[in-house]
C-alpha cells in the first residue's frame, strides 16, 4: 500500500489573501496539529513561523511544494473557535487572514528572522585593507564564532551597518546567515537552599565553628540565610533576597555554592500580580433598583444573547457584573471584561481581585510580550492556574478562551474599542459579541450613554434593555451649570482660560479639601504659534497641521507623525519676532492653575504623562489616596473611573466638541459632557459641573443638564435615517493615499468611475478628510453607505473586486488603499 504524503497549509502572519501549503517532513508527522506553529521558508531568505491550519494529503499540482523545517509547540496555541473567529473578522472587516493573525497573537509567537553574521572559511586572515571598524568586526568574529546586527552596531559604534557589512560581504570576510530565534523566554529565579547535610543539627554546628575561624564573611552570609528562613533550614530563598539583605554578599555566595555548602534551584516564576481574594460576594448588598435589573438581565438571558444595561453614572453596574461573574465563574466558564482604556484597568481590576483573587488576569499592550504570552498562556490552561476571567482592552478579544460563558463590554459606547490602524479596522464591541455567539456565551453592554447603534438594536428588540436611572444609594446627579464665555469675556471675570464661574466653584471645593477635575481635550500647551504680522503659522512638514507647542520639553510636536522641532524665535516668513500662542492644551490649564492655586497639588493625565507601564496606576492611585487636588485631563479622565471625594468637574471647551465636523459629533458631545460630569458626587454629596461655552444655546448643552439621553437619541436618530446614516445605514469608509499628488489625483478618479459604475450614489466622494496630508501622503477619501435592511454580503464582494482589480492595474500598483468598515 502506497505510503500517504502530509502536507500542511500555512498561515503566514503577512497582509497576504491566502495560506501557503507546504509538505511535511516524515519525521515531523507525528508531531503537526491544526493550531500548532511550524517554521516554513517563504522567498528564497526568510523564514517564518506559520500556523498549521488545514492538515491533508492533497498534493499540489501547479508547483512543486517546499518542505516544512521544524515543529515549534508541543500543543496547538490557538484553537479550532478562534480560527472561525478570526475567518470572521477578515471577512467582515474586508482585511487578510495575515493581518487578523498579526493582530491576534502575542509578538513572542511571531519568530523574527535574524541575520548573524559569521567569518568567510575563505578568509585568508589578511587585516591590511580593512578599516579601522571592519578590523573591530573581523576580530571580534575569532572570539565569538557568529554575531548579530545589534553586537556590531555596538561593537563599531554605528547605528546603521548595513553599508559596513556589504563592504565586508564584498571582500570576501564575512558570510551572513539567518536564524530564526524563539522569543518566548520564560522568567528564571535562582534559589538557595542549604546542602541536605546540613539540615543535621550536628553537622550545620561542625560548619558554624569552621567557618567561625577561616571565614567570618561566610558565617555573616550562612546566619542571614537562617534567619530569613525564620531557622527553617530546608527552606529555599531567592538568591536575590540574600544578596540584597548583606553588602558584597553576592561573591561570598559564589564561594559557598563552590564549597558545595549552599546548592542552586533554577525555578520558572510567573512576571504576573497573583494576589489573593479578601471579600466574599456576599458582601455585595444590593438597592431594590439593581436587583430588579439584576432579574431582569437573568430573565432577558432566557431569550436574547445580548443585553443593553443603561445604567447613569453612579448606579452600581460593577456589583451587577460582579455578581453575573460570580454565576459564571462557579459554572466552570470563562469571562472576558473588555474595557476601552488602559487607565480603567487598574480601579476595576483591584476591584474583581478582591472577590476573586488570582482567577483574574489582565491583558493589554502596556504588557511586554513576555507577560502577554504567559497571560495567553493561562487563560488556555485546563488546571487551577487558568484564568478564568480575563480584563483587557480590546486586544483580549483574541484570546484562547475555549469555554467562554459571559462577555461584558464596559462602556460600550466608547470609540477606543475601534482599531484604526494597522488592519484588521475591527470593533472590538461587536467583535466580541460575534466571539460570544461562537461560544453560546452570554453578552452585557454597559455604558450611561449608549452608541445610538446599541440603544437602537434594544429598541428593536434585537437586543434587551435595562436602564437603571436613579444612582445607588439614592446620591444625586451632579448639578451641571453653564458659564458664558461670551458675557464673561466681554464683562473682563475671565481668569485666563477659567470663568469666575469656576474659579468660585474651584476655589470652595479646594478648601473643604475636595477633589476637581478639568477636562480639555486637546493635549500639549498651546495648539499653535502664529506671527502678530503676517499670520504665519508654523505647520508640519510631513503633514497638514499645524504644529503644537508643549512646554515641558520646549519643542513645537506634530500629534500625527511625532515631528519636532525647537520653538520658533522668530517668524521665518516676515522675519517678526512677536510670536503669539493661540489655543490652550492640557500643559497650558496645568501651568495656569499653578499659579492661581500654588498650594493645590496638580497632575495631568493625558497621552504624554502616561506612556510608562505602570503611569496610568500610579497617577490614579494618587488621586484616590488624596494626594492629588486638581486632576486635569483629556478624554481618559472621562471613562469610567470612580473617586469619592471629587466634588467639582470643569468641562474647559465645549464648544470644541459640539462643532465638530462629524456626523457622530452631537451624540459624541452629549456622551463625553455627560461622562466626565459623572465623576462628580459619587458618593455621599452632589457635586458640581460647570460647562463653558460661548454659546449657551446649543440644545445638547440642555440635554446633557437634564440627563435626557432619549432626548438626545431622538433628535439624532430623525437626521441619521434622514441623511442615511447609522443605524439605519452600514457606512464603510475607504482611503487612498500616495506621496504624489498627480498620481493620488489620477488613482482616485478611475476608482471613482468603478465604484460608481456598480454602486452608484452609494458612494460620496472622493474628499479630502480634515486632515489631507499625514506623514508625506496625501489622502483621498470614499464613503460608501448601504442599506441595513439589505445584506451587505454581496455589497463587500462586488467591493473587493473592484479594488482588487484597481490594485492589479499597472498605473495604481503603488497606491495605498485602506478598507474600513464601520468607520468611528
Amino acid at each position: 500500500m502506497e505510503r500517504l504524503t502530509y502536507f500542511v497549509n500555512i498561515l503566514l502572519p503577512l497582509p497576504l489573501q491566502n495560506t501557503f501549503t507546504y509538505r511535511v517532513p516524515q519525521e515531523l508527522e507525528g508531531e503537526i496539529a491544526v493550531g500548532k506553529r511550524m517554521v516554513v521558508p517563504f522567498t528564497n531568505h526568510k523564514k517564518y513561523a506559520g500556523l498549521i491550519v488545514r492538515i491533508h494529503h492533497e498534493t499540489p499540482t501547479a508547483y512543486i511544494t517546499k518542505y516544512a523545517q521544524s515543529v515549534l509547540d508541543e500543543k496547538p496555541i490557538i484553537n479550532s473557535i478562534q480560527l472561525k473567529f478570526w475567518q470572521w473578522i477578515s471577512s467582515y472587516y474586508m482585511c487578510t487572514p495575515g493581518d487578523v493573525m498579526a493582530a491576534a497573537l502575542p509578538s513572542a509567537f511571531k519568530l523574527s528572522n535574524e541575520s548573524k553574521i559569521v567569518l568567510n572559511p575563505d578568509f585568508d586572515g589578511d587585516v591590511s585593507t580593512l578599516s579601522e571598524r571592519e578590523f573591530r568586526v573581523t576580530e571580534a568574529l575569532h572570539y565569538k564564532p557568529e554575531l548579530s546586527i545589534e553586537e556590531i552596531s555596538r561593537i563599531t559604534g554605528l547605528a546603521k551597518t548595513i553599508h559596513l557589512i556589504k563592504n565586508l560581504r564584498d571582500k570576501n570576510i564575512v558570510m551572513v546567515k539567518d536564524e530564526v530565534l524563539e522569543k518566548i523566554k520564560p522568567k528564571i529565579e535562582i534559589y538557595l537552599r542549604l546542602n541536605a547535610d546540613y539540615e543535621i543539627e550536628e553537622n550545620l554546628q561542625n560548619l558554624f565553628n569552621q567557618l567561625e575561624k577561616k571565614a567570618v564573611k561566610q558565617l555573616e552570609v550562612l546566619m542571614m540565610f537562617i534567619h530569613l528562613t525564620n531557622g527553617q533550614t530546608y527552606r529555599e530563598i531567592k538568591r536575590s533576597e540574600l544578596s540584597n539583605a548583606l553588602s558584597n554578599a553576592t561573591t561570598i555566595i559564589q564561594a559557598l555554592v563552590k564549597k558545595q555548602i549552599f546548592e542552586l534551584v533554577e525555578k520558572v516564576e510567573t512576571r504576573l500580580e497573583t494576589p489573593n481574594s479578601t471579600h466574599e460576594i456576599d458582601h455585595i448588598k444590593f438597592s431594590d433598583e439593581q436587583q430588579n435589573a439584576f432579574d431582569k438581565i437573568q430573565n432577558d438571558f432566557q431569550e436574547k444573547n445580548v443585553t443593553l444595561l443603561h445604567g447613569v453614572t453612579g448606579s452600581g453596574k460593577t456589583e451587577i457584573y460582579i455578581k453575573l461573574i460570580e454565576q459564571v465563574v462557579n459554572s466552570g466558564k470563562q469571562v472576558l471584561y473588555l474595557l476601552p482604556e488602559i487607565a480603567l484597568t487598574s480601579q476595576i481590576i483591584h476591584r474583581l481581585r478582591k472577590y476573586f483573587g488570582e482567577k483574574v488576569g489582565i491583558y493589554h499592550s502596556k504588557f511586554n510580550e513576555q507577560e502577554r504570552v504567559e497571560v495567553w498562556q493561562r487563560v488556555m490552561n485546563k488546571d487551577e492556574k487558568q484564568f478564568q476571567i480575563v480584563l483587557g482592552a480590546r486586544s483580549a478579544v483574541f484570546l484562547p478562551f475555549d469555554n467562554l460563558g459571559l462577555v461584558i463590554v464596559d462602556e460600550e459606547h466608547e470609540t477606543s474599542f475601534k482599531q484604526y490602524d494597522p488592519a484588521p479596522r475591527y470593533n472590538a464591541r461587536d467583535a466580541a459579541i460575534y466571539l460570544a455567539n461562537l461560544h453560546q456565551a452570554k453578552t452585557i453592554l454597559g455604558s450611561a450613554t449608549p452608541s445610538i447603534e446599541s440603544y437602537f438594536n434594544a429598541q428593536i428588540g434585537k437586543y434587551g434593555l435595562i436602564e437603571l436611572l436613579k444612582r445607588h444609594g439614592d446620591v444625586n446627579l451632579p448639578s451641571i451649570r453653564i458659564a458664558d464665555l461670551k458675557q464673561e469675556t466681554r464683562e473682563k471675570t475671565m481668569h485666563g482660560h477659567f470663568s469666575s464661574l469656576l474659579m468660585e466653584e474651584m476655589t470652595n471645593a479646594l478648601e473643604k479639601k475636595e477633589q476637581i477635575i478639568l477636562f480639555q481635550n486637546r493635549r500639549g500647551f498651546s495648539l499653535r504659534l502664529e506671527c502678530d504680522v503676517c499670520n504665519f503659522m508654523p505647520e508640519c512638514d510631513n503633514c497638514d497641521v499645524t504644529l503644537t507647542y508643549h512646554k515641558h520639553s520646549n519643542q513645537l510636536k506634530c500629534h500625527y507623525c511625532g515631528l519636532a522641532i525647537p520653538v520658533l524665535e522668530k517668524c521665518p516668513k516676515c522675519g517678526h519676532s512677536h510670536l503669539t500662542m493661540r489655543g490652550f492644551g492640557t500643559e497650558k490649564i496645568e501651568d495656569d492653575l499653578a499659579v492661581f492655586f500654588p498650594d493645590a497639588k496638580i497632575r495631568r493625565m493625558d497621552l504624554d504623562t502616561t506612556r510608562s507601564k505602570n503611569a496610568y496606576r500610579q497617577i490614579i492611585q494618587d488621586f484616590e489616596d488624596r494626594k492629588i487636588d486638581i486632576l486635569v485631563g483629556t478624554q481618559m479622565v472621562t471613562k469610567g473611573l470612580d473617586f469619592d471625594n471629587v466634588s467639582v468637574v470643569g468641562i474647559l471647551s465645549a464648544d470644541n466638541l459640539i462643532s465638530f465636523p462629524d456626523f457622530r459629533a452631537y451624540e459624541r458631545s452629549f456622551q463625553l459632557m455627560a461622562q466626565v460630569s459623572g465623576r462628580a458626587g459619587r458618593r455621599n454629596t452632589q457635586g458640581t459641573v460647570i460647562i463653558q461655552t460661548y454659546n449657551k444655546n446649543f440644545p445638547v448643552l440642555q440635554q446633557v443638564i437634564d440627563n435626557n439621553y432619549l432626548g438626545m437619541y431622538l433628535s439624532q436618530l430623525h437626521d441619521r435615517q434622514q441623511f442615511h446614516y447609522p443605524p439605519y445605514f452600514r457606512l464603510i469608509r475607504i482611503a487612498v493615499k500616495h506621496k504624489d499628488f498627480n498620481v493620488l489625483e489620477k488613482g482616485v478618479t478611475a476608482l471613482s468611475y468603478q465604484l460608481k459604475d456598480v454602486f452608484g450614489n452609494q458612494v460620496l466622494g472622493p474628499n479630502f478628510p480634515l486632515v489631507s496630508r499625514i506623514n508625506t501622503y496625501y489622502i483621498k477619501e470614499f464613503l460608501l453607505k448601504f442599506d441595513r435592511r439589505n445584506s451587505i454580503v454581496e455589497a463587500k464582494n462586488q467591493l473587493a473586486e473592484i479594488l482588487q482589480n484597481f490594485s492589479k492595474n499597472s498605473p495604481h500598483k503603488n497606491l495605498r488603499v485602506i478598507v474600513d468598515v464601520d468607520p468611528q
